[in-house]
């Protein structure tokens, strides 16, 4: 019998929401806002028996019982049930996207050290043992924010858009800011890379995020990228809680 899943990930830039009949990941769709009225017309569309959400904005509250409603819902936070542990200082501040991702790569890649990097409005690097213990990881700016940091704290440089031909050597301030961002990002993960290599050996390397197009053939390690990584996780979670 298949069941429909609804997994909403409300994050800094967008509203998503991806589309599960059972496993398997329909569709993803981008939502215009977090209204009751869009809400019902995804129930009412999609009939789902389950939904889960994972929110690290103000969100409308009113949705929560809306799901509540017409499906088994479960709001992911520190207290949920994953398939992973959380033996860091504060369990309750590790963002709700980051434990997506994590129970993700530890239900698509079991018993294997996991490095996933997410490239949204931050980059975020998350360590998951063979143990499934997430061990911490790192934060630093997304590509957006270093655009708008150059443009906001300085006089002169203008606000650049992200572009997918951009060249090693900038000839013009617009190529430079572009080569400067997206290649000197491309560094910083490669030495992130290499430094948890240095500690750990092997492991897998996850890229993931809105912005992980734009890295992936810049970056010399190897890698598995997926772009519904959080998506994936949500619907595990929601299968560990949602019972």
């Amino acid at each position: 019998m298949v069941q429909t899943t609804l997994c909403f990930d409300f994050g800094n830039t967008r509203l998503k929401c991806g589309i599960f009949n059972n496993r398997d990941l329909q569709e993803v769709l981008i939502l215009e806002n977090d209204s009751d009225d869009t809400f019902k017309h995804l129930i009412e569309k999609y009939k789902p028996a389950k939904s889960i959400l994972s929110s690290v904005i103000d969100h409308n509250p009113g949705l929560e019982m809306l799901l509540g409603a017409a499906s088994r819902f479960h709001k992911l936070n520190h207290l949920s049930k994953l398939p992973i542990t959380t033996p860091v200082g504060k369990p309750s501040d590790i963002g709700a996207d980051r434990l997506a991702l994590m129970s993700a790569a530890v239900d698509l890649f079991p018993d294997h050290n996991n490095l996933i990097i997410g490239l949204g409005s931050a980059i975020t690097y998350n360590f998951v043992n063979k143990y499934r213990e997430f061990l911490g990881g790192g934060i630093s700016p997304g590509m957006e924010m270093r655009f708008k940091s150059l443009n906001i704290f300085t006089a002169k440089l203008p606000l650049v858009e992200k572009d997918w031909n951009l060249p090693l050597i900038g000839y013009d301030t617009r190529t430079n800011i572009l080569s400067g961002v997206i290649l000197g990002m491309a560094k910083e993960i490669d030495g992130m890379i290499d430094a948890y290599a240095d500690r750990y050996g092997n492991f897998n390397v996850v890229l993931t995020g809105g912005d992980a197009p734009y890295f992936v053939y810049h970056l010399k390690n190897r890698i598995f990228a997926d772009p519904d990584l959080i998506f994936k996780g949500l619907y595990a979670i929601s299968e560990h809680n949602n019972v």
